[in-house]
């Protein structure tokens, strides 16, 4: 969260408070698409309350930085990307602990309802927010200080990912995962997936353009796992949640596994896009010649020419001469 106020300009920040397309983006895909999605999810697969309330809790959380890398890889905007990311997690103070009592509704007489800790949740977003404060501020006063910060944020947050998924695996074991019942695992895997479709659809609909496009996507799909972890670790009693301490992580397999499919797409539609070459008229005259110099000739630079095997010659100059002769 650090490397994340480390990316933002406040000269940026003014523009997106004049213009709120980033912050009513977040709101609408973190706090109406995403919970909402958590909720049907959990109805249409009948997860039981311990189960609903991870899966809730996980699809109320503001989007995590790890969009931010993604969207950079997807050559996204990673302005709108960035203001989405920390509008979501202002806006997480109020939403977040309300969409949680809406929705936990359905669940109201399990036990874990009402051990609900609203509490505890602001205190630890408030905890997340006091280093993207530092981290702008780090950028305001030293901006090559705040530039090693950025980089040395976004390697560790891949390290870290990845030592987590192994230590979990190593530490916890099959005994453990094999108690998670197989509907959670279906519901990982979708959930990511229908954010990031939400987030494209919503895109289109406010005629976005496409880089954009795929910043929403990624910022919808993305969730805050760590904060989701955080709050179960430090909120619930382990032997009320049990095993539900491992659907963000879960979570954060799949929606990163998801995203990288989609990054691949991407990429190897781009490199085909790039490469393919234009398809021309069968009546037109493709018979062209281009004449290039060596550096070393006896030549003026400024000068280039492009011959057409047409009566009429046309002769490109991409550097005007000086009108006058040296």
């Amino acid at each position: 969260m650090l490397g994340l106020g480390c990316t933002v300009e406040v000269s940026q920040l003014g523009e997106h408070i004049r213009r709120p397309i980033g912050v009513l983006l977040a709101l609408v895909c973190q706090f109406v698409i995403m919970p909402l999605v958590a909720f049907l999810l959990a109805l249409a697969f009948s997860l039981n309350g311990v189960a609903a309330m991870a899966v809730l809790l996980c699809g109320c959380c503001p989007g995590g930085n790890l969009s931010n890398i993604m969207s950079l890889l997807v050559h996204g905007e990673m302005n709108l990307s960035i203001i989405m990311t920390i509008s979501s997690t202002l806006l997480a103070l109020v939403l977040m602990p309300l969409c949680l009592w809406i929705y936990s509704r359905a669940w109201i007489n399990t036990p874990v309802v009402n051990l609900m800790p609203f509490g505890a949740i602001i205190l630890t977003l408030c905890s997340t927010l006091i280093p993207i404060g530092l981290g702008v501020l780090l950028r305001y006063r030293y901006t090559r200080v705040a530039d090693i910060v950025l980089k040395a944020s976004l390697w560790s947050l891949l390290v870290t990912l990845l030592t987590l998924f192994i230590l979990t695996g190593a530490m916890l074991g099959p005994e453990l995962l094999s108690t998670i019942p197989p509907s959670v695992y279906v519901v990982a895997v979708l959930m990511p997936l229908c954010g990031y479709a939400a987030g494209y659809g919503l895109a289109v609909l406010f005629d976005l353009p496409p880089n954009c496009r795929r910043s929403v996507s990624l910022e919808t799909g993305c969730q805050n796992v760590q904060l989701c972890t955080a709050i179960l670790k430090l909120a619930f009693p382990p032997q009320l949640i049990g095993g539900m301490y491992m659907f963000p992580l879960l979570y954060a397999l799949f929606q990163a596994a998801e995203a990288g499919i989609f990054i691949l797409a991407y990429r190897m539609y781009r490199k085909e896009s790039l490469h393919k070459p234009e398809r021309m008229g069968d009546g037109e005259d493709t018979d062209i010649t281009y004449q290039r110099f060596n550096d070393d000739e006896d030549f003026d630079s400024s000068y280039g020419a492009v011959t057409v095997s047409d009566p009429n010659t046309i002769m490109l100059d991409p550097c005007p001469p000086d009108p006058t002769p040296v």
